[in-house]
Order: C-alpha cells, then sequence, then structure tokens
C-alpha cells in the first residue's frame, strides 16, 4: 500500500519529507523579504540590462500604484499578461500580485480566437501586451471585459540610447510589429511615471487568495484556468527548492531562463531560484540558437530548466558544445519526456545530467523529480516533500506497487496527486473540476506506474492530449478547426512522434471535396490555431476507425490504415 509513503526510503540526502507551505503569507511577502536580503544583488537579466532587486521592487511598486489609480482594479481583479521574457514581464508580474490582484498569463503566440476565450473566461479587466501582439489584441479587445490596455516595447527597460535603437530595429528594420490602433492604450513608461507619483497602498493578502490564473487545455477543446492559489504557489517553491538547492549559495547563481516566464513551468522554476537571490538570465527568443548559444557562453551559469526540444536543439547549435560547463549544478528537464539519446547526449557532451521532473498545470506544476544528477531511467522520480502519489483504477480504487514481479498491468492506472500545490479546481467551471479533482486527489489523465521503491514510471495518457514541445493540444480542439473547412467530411486529430518537437499534430481526413490538399488544410488552420497547433501532418483515408457507438478510435489514427 501507498499509505506508508515508500518513496521517502529513496530520498536524496537533506530533502526533508515535508516542507512548510506557510512559510509566507504570500508571494508578494516572499518577493519583499528576498528584496529586503538581496537587494543590491542583480535579479533579471535581458538584452544588455541588469536590474537589481532594488530596481526591480522599486519598478514593481510604481506599477502596482498605477494599477490601483485605475477605476474599478480593485484586490482580487485579473490582469493578463501577454509578453514574451522582457524585463517588463517581472516588473509587472510582481507589480499585479503587490496590488492583491491576479495574474492570467496568456500566450502571445495566440490567435485572436484563442485570446478572447482567455479574456472573457478569466474576466480580466486590464492587460499589458507587447506591441508586437497589440494587433491581434486590437481585433477582439472590445468584446471582451478588458478595460484598461497597457502597451509596450521590447527595448523600454533598457537605457537611452539603447532603448530607442533596439525599438527602431524591431519596428522599423525587421518589421517584427504589426500596424495596430487601440485608442485607449496606456504605454507603461508612461503607466509607470503615473505610479511613481501615486501612493501605494499595501494590500493584505492571505495565502488562500488566487494569486494566477493558469489556462490549461481542455478535453473539450476549450482552454481551462487553474486556480492557483498564493499557497499553492509558495508550497511549490518550497518542494522544488528543497530538492535541487543541496548545492546552491545565496546570492551567487545565475540561471539561464530560456523557456516563456508565461509557462508554467519556467514561472515557478524562476521565482523558486529567485529565493537564494539568484540572477535570472531572461531569454527572448529561445528558437534562435546561435544567439542563445551567444548568451550561454557569457554567462558562469548554474542552472537551466528546459523541454527535450531545446536540449536537442543546443546539441545540434555549432559552438554549444565548446562551451564552459563546470559552473553547472543541475538542469532540469520538464514540459514533456526527455528522450533517452537526448538525455545521454547532453551527459557526453556536459558533463552533466538532466534532472528530469513531471508536473501539469494545475499541480503548480511540480509533482516528482529524479535526484538530482541521476542518470536517465525513463522514470518520473519521486514524489516531492508533502506530495503524495497513488495509482488508481478507473473506479478509483488503489492499486498495488510493481515489485517487479508478476503482471505489470495490475499495477498500472491512472497516476494522482494530492499535495499543497494542488489546485482548488478549474475557474468557473465545476463540472471539470469534479472529473478531475476526488477525495482530495488529482486525477492527472496519465497511466504509469510506481515501483517499491517509490519511484513513478508514466505509460501512456489517459487524455488524448498531444504534447508538443511542452505545450498541450487537445485533438478536439484542432478537429473543430479542421472540419470547418467546407471540403471536410470527417476527421479526427492525434500526436505522432517528433524528433525536434517530441510529439506534432497529425490529422487523419475523409474529404468532402475530393480535390482538398493538405496544404489547404494547413492554411486553413493557420489563422485560427497557434503555430505549435498546427498539423504537420494531413492524411487522408475513405472511412475512419470507429467504435460501434460510432466514436473515432483515435489510437487507430496514428498507423496506416490497413489495406
Amino acid at each position: 500500500m501507498m499509505a506508508d509513503k515508500v518513496w521517502l526510503k529513496s530520498y536524496p540526502a537533506g530533502v526533508p519529507a515535508d516542507i512548510d507551505a506557510d512559510r509566507y503569507r504570500s508571494i508578494a511577502d516572499l518577493f519583499e523579504q528576498i528584496v529586503g536580503r538581496y537587494g543590491d544583488r542583480p535579479a533579471f537579466h535581458n538584452l544588455g540590462r541588469t536590474l537589481s532587486y532594488s530596481e526591480l521592487e522599486k519598478l514593481s511598486r510604481d506599477f502596482a500604484a498605477f494599477l490601483q489609480t485605475l477605476p474599478g482594479m480593485g484586490k482580487g481583479e485579473r490582469v493578463a499578461i501577454m509578453s514574451p521574457n522582457v524585463l517588463q514581464y517581472p516588473v509587472v508580474l510582481f507589480g499585479i500580485l503587490r496590488a492583491g490582484m491576479t495574474v492570467v498569463n496568456v500566450n502571445p503566440l495566440y490567435t485572436s480566437k484563442e485570446l478572447a476565450h482567455q479574456l472573457r473566461d478569466s474576466g480580466a479587466r486590464a492587460i499589458v501586451v507587447i506591441e508586437n501582439f497589440a494587433a491581434t489584441l486590437e481585433k477582439v479587445w472590445q468584446d471582451t471585459p478588458v478595460e484598461h490596455v497597457i502597451t509596450t516595447q521590447i527595448g523600454d527597460l533598457l537605457p537611452i540610447p539603447r532603448r530607442w535603437l533596439v525599438n527602431f530595429v524591431i519596428k522599423t528594420v525587421r518589421k517584427m510589429v504589426p500596424a495596430w490602433r487601440i485608442d485607449a492604450a496606456i504605454p507603461l513608461l508612461d503607466a509607470l511615471a503615473r505610479g511613481a507619483a501615486a501612493p501605494f497602498a499595501p494590500v493584505r493578502v492571505a495565502p488562500e487568495d488566487l494569486a494566477f490564473l493558469q489556462y490549461t487545455g481542455g478535453t473539450t477543446g476549450v482552454s481551462k484556468g487553474a486556480i492557483l492559489s498564493h499557497r499553492n504557489m509558495l508550497a511549490n517553491l518550497e518542494q522544488t527548492g528543497v530538492w535541487i538547492s543541496a548545492s546552491f549559495q545565496e546570492g551567487r547563481e545565475i540561471i539561464i531562463a530560456p523557456l516563456p516566464m508565461y509557462h508554467i513551468f519556467c514561472l515557478t522554476s524562476t521565482l523558486s531560484f529567485m529565493k537564494w537571490g539568484s540572477l535570472s538570465v531572461l531569454i527572448t527568443n529561445p528558437r534562435d540558437m546561435p544567439a542563445l548559444v551567444r548568451e550561454l557562453g557569457q554567462w558562469r551559469w548554474s542552472a537551466m530548466s528546459g523541454v527535450n526540444t531545446l536540449f536537442n536543439g543546443l546539441l545540434h547549435t555549432p559552438g554549444f558544445e565548446a562551451l564552459d560547463f563546470s559552473s553547472v549544478k543541475v538542469v532540469i528537464g520538464g514540459g514533456a519526456a526527455v528522450q533517452k539519446p537526448v538525455a545521454e547526449r547532453w551527459k557526453a557532451v556536459t558533463g552533466h545530467y538532466v534532472t528530469e521532473a513531471y508536473g501539469l498545470t494545475e499541480a503548480s506544476p511540480g509533482v516528482s523529480a529524479n535526484p538530482v544528477e541521476t542518470p536517465w531511467n525513463g522514470m518520473i522520480g519521486l514524489p516531492f516533500p508533502s506530495t503524495e502519489i497513488s495509482i488508481r483504477d478507473d473506479d478509483f480504487k488503489l492499486l498495488p506497487l510493481w515489485t517487479g514481479e508478476g503482471e505489470i498491468e495490475k499495477c498500472t492506472g491512472e497516476i494522482c496527486v494530492r499535495g499543497p500545490q494542488v489546485m482548488t479546481g478549474y475557474w468557473g467551471n465545476p463540472e471539470e473540476t469534479a472529473k478531475v479533482l476526488q477525495e482530495g486527489w488529482l486525477k492527472t489523465g496519465d497511466i504509469g506506474h510506481m515501483s517499491s521503491a517509490g519511484f513513478v514510471t508514466i505509460t501512456d495518457r489517459k487524455k488524448d492530449m498531444i504534447l508538443v514541445s511542452g505545450f498541450n493540444v487537445y485533438p478536439n480542439e484542432i478537429e473543430s478547426v479542421v472540419a470547418s473547412h467546407p471540403g471536410v467530411l470527417e476527421c479526427g486529430a492525434v500526436g505522432i512522434a517528433d524528433e525536434r518537437t517530441g510529439e506534432a499534430v497529425k490529422v487523419v481526413i475523409v474529404r468532402k471535396d475530393p480535390s482538398l490538399t493538405p496544404e489547404a488544410v494547413v492554411e486553413h488552420c493557420r489563422g485560427q490555431l497557434t503555430g505549435y497547433k498546427l498539423p504537420r501532418q494531413v492524411e487522408f483515408r475513405d472511412v475512419l476507425p470507429k467504435s460501434p457507438i460510432g466514436k473515432v478510435l483515435r489510437r487507430d489514427l496514428r498507423e496506416p490504415p490497413h489495406t
């Protein structure tokens, strides 16, 4: 049985069985303590400028004060951030939280349709958007609850004249800012100036107050907002912190942040590293691998979080193998399984193992990890401190541990998680909440087993979710868009293996129009789906495999049709 927490006997030395989830009242409370301790230390670096913790405190205070001046913006109001990794992101993030408001992270690559859904569902009354994506917002913001739009250019927090140069090049030379017009928009620099001249009223925030509405896809194709409280997030910071920090030195570590902070994995890991007064180097465009390698070469960095796609890309980029890795203490892999060939080559090139971790948005996200510097083993590791994992069947009955003997199928079921980092539910969606939360346990939708030593292995996914470069893609959403093409009679979407992204989207179509081409299908999807959701493979068939009740059998779509 799992009640005895068998995994504890496999814990690394110095890692406690439990953490204090109530050590801090709120993220703002933690932030202010960090500033008090490391004020003069560098906090974030991006595009040539470094912000100290004190500078971050001042700018975030100004933004918090500005928010408090806006009509209708009181404690608990939702504020969306639509931005890649630039210095503005942490400024705005901590400003929102210090004002007692809730952060709604938005993927800047969203289409207008995806953006509109998230803004309406969250009820966000304000949004901060990088101008590069303002054209998307322009199309929909007036049909959402948004009343206040704050815009910023990539280089706005850089020193003059570099600010002017960067913004000019991005807008005029590279033409990366599509034309937009939102008459009500307030430039962020103006907002900060207004906030600096206004009083800031500290807000008392309770641990159970809502910190983030973090959106994840839904099996119905409609994204859902996971309710993550301050306590949820703070607990996960403590959990991940005690797991990876054995060798960390306060105020000395340099962290590379190539994943976007709007993604829960990077968000939590970056906040966790801040507790040691670390410097986080924000990577704005991680797809530019040569530039990322050059950036890595400028720092004696200690830690990095990434996904399989990123590690594989770096390994295939000239110059990476020549970097100095002697200062590296931990590299965390998450978002999707790190593939064995990638893990082994990473060790061969860098001299360090990737520490594979597992989590999901609904758990803030960290659930488990392998001990630091563990060779690749195909497992997702041990439950974090104060975290329980159980394996259950379809009737929610507890299944036995896998001892290495007998039928492994009898030990294989849905991975369920319980701990202080687990969300309270989905925003405004009790039906979907009831599907995943049962008796205090979060049903992950992942299938696997636990060994007698407490290590967990994922063998399959109960959900039909497709995992592209660490991002969730749901077949129903893809199918809905593809099916809207007049030349499509029926369709199904599945994930297929992809060397670059882990998985990619494949759609199988029964044509209504015999002249329909794969190119036409992809083009149809392009205006309605974010890039990573686009079909990479389009296959036409005469019929789709179906169950006796007419449900498309997605598992049969991955393989070529039987002849």
